[in-house]
């Protein structure tokens, strides 16, 4: 439940809030680098430890919350922080600085894909960064862990997404699950009085608008309107990561309208991958490379506008999640499978980034200065990177 507490710990409209959230966003947004984990993990050490404007338990509500709508989870995150911190202006300000570096480094990769028919790879770059997000996403876990887990039921449930995840599970089906079967399990009593006339209290329902898809026939000839409504209906119905991403964009721009080929597609997803910010920027690379500067705009506009949207239509919704048994449990239910889905992500990222003694003396270093002696995880990314450019260039 949302309590006094958390309240005096996110102000809104706190004086100098809105300068506060613009400058720490924008940073972010320049050295989140790792994917929505890593984003997450990065935004906690700065709102929750840091500066101390929410409490784990606020910040773990307001990631459940994100992960119930559609869209980039991270980036609706650091949305929601930046309206608990600054009010609507901070939703705004804060959202657009966040994905405004990502967006801009993209384009520039595009415009040298465009230009000279190749993408500056990073591979060094990742080299070194991977293995400090290894270290920034398990401090984060540890810390989100003991405020979620609480009691065997949650335990349980996140070690079951986890487990699930890792053999293949679809991250929506287990997101939804989780919250289902908190839900049920805290409530059975109620259902069984309810059955018997004793209960006449229903569940809250927690409702989001989703546009529908664009729908038509295929074009050949490329159309402004249609790319941006096409990405708008992206951004509006789609959960899930950057391959679920992949599979959208292939329906739409490799089969259905055939702006793009199968090697563009994932030349685009390769540079949203190696960019920082959100992975969603891979729609700012395939609207520069099928409609030039204004495509670009038109499709970053297309994809994030929704997350926005969804996150102001949430907001006046969450402080009654809490009040009601129904939806405050469903609630933990999607925290701890979040939890669970991280984890997953962590096992997945520490199989790739952990692969000589190298990067596993930079995880371990990392993880060091991170947890004794409190560096900025935005630091030991950019240190991380540069040590990776370092040692590509030495071997």
């Amino acid at each position: 439940m949302s309590t006094n507490a958390e309240a005096e710990d996110s102000p809104l409209n706190a004086p100098g809030g809105l300068r506060e959230v613009a400058l720490l966003m924008f940073r972010l947004g320049w050295t989140a680098f790792g994917g929505p984990a890593a984003h997450t993990a990065m935004l906690r050490d700065e709102v929750v430890v840091r500066r101390k404007w929410l409490t784990d338990q606020h910040f773990l509500d307001l990631m459940g919350a994100a992960n119930l709508i559609p869209g980039p989870n991270s980036t609706e995150l650091v949305i929601h922080s930046s309206y608990q911190r600054a009010g609507w202006r901070g939703l705004v300000v804060g959202g657009s600085l966040f994905i405004l570096p990502a967006a801009t480094l993209v384009l520039l990769f595009a415009w040298l894909y465009v230009e000279y028919g190749t993408t500056t790879t990073g591979e060094w770059l990742l080299y070194g960064i991977k293995p400090v997000v290894i270290a920034v996403v398990a401090q984060a876990l540890w810390g989100l862990g003991r405020a979620a887990l609480r009691g065997p039921l949650l335990t349980a449930v996140a070690a079951g997404v986890l487990g699930l995840y890792l053999l293949g599970g679809n991250e929506i089906a287990l997101m939804f699950g989780g919250a289902l079967l908190v839900m049920l399990v805290r409530n059975w009593r109620r259902l069984r009085e309810r059955r018997t006339g004793t209960l006449s209290i229903a569940p809250t329902p927690v409702i989001f608008a989703m546009l529908g898809a664009v729908s038509g026939a295929a074009l050949v000839e490329y159309s402004g309107t249609r790319l941006f409504l096409t990405f708008l209906k992206i951004g509006s119905v789609l959960y899930g990561s950057g391959y679920v991403l992949l599979a959208f964009l292939r329906n739409d721009f490799v089969t259905r309208l055939g702006w793009l080929t199968e090697q563009q597609l994932l030349d685009a997803v390769a540079v949203g991958q190696f960019t920082p910010g959100p992975v969603f920027t891979t729609a700012t690379f395939v609207g520069y490379v099928v409609g030039g500067f204004p495509g670009a705009v038109l499709a970053t506009l297309g994809i994030f506008i929704p997350a926005f949207f969804f996150v102001a239509l949430s907001i006046p919704i969450l402080p009654h999640i809490r009040r009601s048994p129904w939806t405050a449990a469903a609630l933990d239910g999607v925290n701890v499978a979040a939890l669970g889905l991280m984890a997953a992500v962590l096992i997945e990222l520490a199989g790739a980034a952990l692969v000589d003694v190298m990067t596993v003396v930079l995880a371990g270093l990392a993880a060091v200065l991170l947890i004794r002696f409190r560096v900025n995880s935005a630091w030991l990314v950019l240190g991380g990177g540069l040590i990776g450019i370092v040692w590509g260039q030495l071997t």
